[in-house]
């Protein structure tokens, strides 16, 4: 549904929700799909969010709830009485009932696990176990395998009986008498096989899987890289534990993305969006705040030490901003491209030197192409073709400069184990500003007789 459709079905389910309708409300979420009525819950009212959702069928509010955002989310679950949140558990796969699980306090997880099905409940323990951010914290333990000395009909036959347990079948997983991962079948291969074949001769043995305590964004890589829509989990002897399907791998990649934007904002708590006081909000943000504020402190001392050179040329003072927010630009893109490259392993060790000189020679040309506007802006604004080639080297030179910066600099965090996204900023802000107005004024303080 297009975002407008959404705004006016939540419009009109709050004024039925004014007027007590629920007949009429069940109505017209009935045919909606879960991520769209998830969509509908956001843009409700706090109090009509609690209302709608107890109107859900638990197989619909199962899935509504996997959909939901954290806030939503939270508003929902505050007010949600044990008994029907344990029967939305009991619905869920065990990924999602997981996470679900993880984020509910401690003394309600455990009523909650103690009263869903047995095997679910030892399914989401053992998932709780590993770390969220990882590939066993985001595996499902619902697959389908079959030993290799099976048949493909017992294989369509096994596909059958766990149809309603695992929502989404792309692969039959092949394993040996222990349980190791052997090989996988395609449902494709499947159909097209003789039902008398044996499991081992149409298997492809080439499987990639991982293991539970890969890091999820590898996890994400790995599926981008082979082109997966599904990747077998394996522990101990390659004994296949679990899976990971796409709709996983993009909210990986969705909550990865979010969380190097928000680091790169200076923003290092992925619970900001949920505090509601401004107080602990501000104890996050501060400190990057400072390690700019000390930049511009530097900054202003170097402005007071060329002083004598802003008297003699006034106008140096009028090209300031400009010089500074292009270098400023220049150093963001590089940081960018470097951060993103390295956290998708687009940039690896091996090429990190051949993407910084390329990131220099496009802010050189960058940099000529803008330095010889200025020159002509300059020479026609001040008349004074001098003064506007000092202007113009000083682009130059700032912009290649914050470029440089901009791409070693995540290259140096990395290499510390300092986290690039949460730190390039501060510190790219910081070079930019002091070595930028150096560059500029040493210019100025050395080509001034000229002038």
């Amino acid at each position: 549904m297009e975002e407008k459709d959404l705004k006016e079905i939540s419009e009109n389910i709050s004024y039925l929700i004014d007027s007590e309708n629920d007949a009429l409300i069940r109505n017209i979420v009935y045919d909606i799909h879960p991520a769209d009525i998830a969509d509908i819950i956001h843009y409700l009212r706090e109090q009509d969010r609690d209302y709608l959702f107890k109107l859900l069928e638990v197989d619909v509010a199962s899935d509504v709830l996997s959909e939901l955002d954290d806030v939503s989310r939270n508003d929902v679950l505050e007010d949600m009485d044990s008994v029907r949140l344990t029967e939305i558990i009991d619905e869920m796969d065990s990924d999602d009932a997981t996470d679900l699980v993880s984020d509910l306090p401690q003394d309600i997880a455990d009523k909650v696990l103690s009263q869903i099905d047995l095997q679910d409940s030892e399914e989401v323990k053992e998932l709780l176990v590993h770390d969220e951010e990882t590939a066993g914290g985001i595996m499902a333990k619902e697959f389908v395998s079959i030993n290799m000395n099976s048949t493909v009909d017992e294989a369509i036959q096994e596909i059958r009986r766990k149809s309603e347990e695992v929502e989404d079948i792309f692969y039959v997983y092949v394993v040996d008498d222990e349980g190791r991962l052997v090989g996988n079948i395609p449902l494709k291969n499947l159909i097209l096989s003789k039902p008398s074949n044996k499991v081992s001769q149409v298997m492809e043995t080439n499987v990639v899987s991982v293991k539970p305590d890969v890091d999820q964004e590898e996890v994400a890589n790995i599926s981008k890289r082979y082109d997966l829509v599904s990747i077998p989990v394996t522990g101990d002897d390659d004994v296949l534990i679990g899976r990971i399907t796409f709709d996983d791998v993009v909210d990986v990649i969705e909550e990865e993305a979010s969380e190097d934007i928000q680091r790169m904002a200076g923003i290092s708590d992925e619970e900001e969006f949920r505090e509601t006081s401004a107080f602990r909000i501000m104890r996050v943000r501060l400190p990057w705040l400072l390690v700019g504020f000390v930049g511009q402190i530097v900054a202003a001392f170097i402005l007071q030490h060329f002083e004598a050179s802003m008297k003699q040329i006034i106008a140096a003072a009028f090209f300031i901003p400009i010089i500074m927010a292009m270098g400023g630009n220049s150093g963001i893109q590089s940081s960018t491209i470097m951060v993103r490259g390295m956290a998708t392993g687009e940039i690896s060790i091996y090429r990190i030197g051949r993407r910084v000189l390329r990131e220099v020679l496009v802010s050189l040309m960058n940099g000529v192409v803008c330095g010889a506007l200025i020159l002509v802006v300059v020479a026609v604004w001040l008349d004074s073709l001098n003064f506007g080639i000092i202007i113009a080297v000083a682009m130059l030179a700032v912009m290649v400069n914050a470029s440089l910066s901009g791409a070693v600099i995540p290259v140096i965090l990395r290499r510390f184990d300092i986290d690039p996204a949460i730190a390039t900023g501060p510190f790219i802000t910081t070079s930019n500003d002091v070595v930028g107005l150096l560059i500029y004024f040493f210019l100025i303080t050395t080509f001034l007789p000229w002038l």
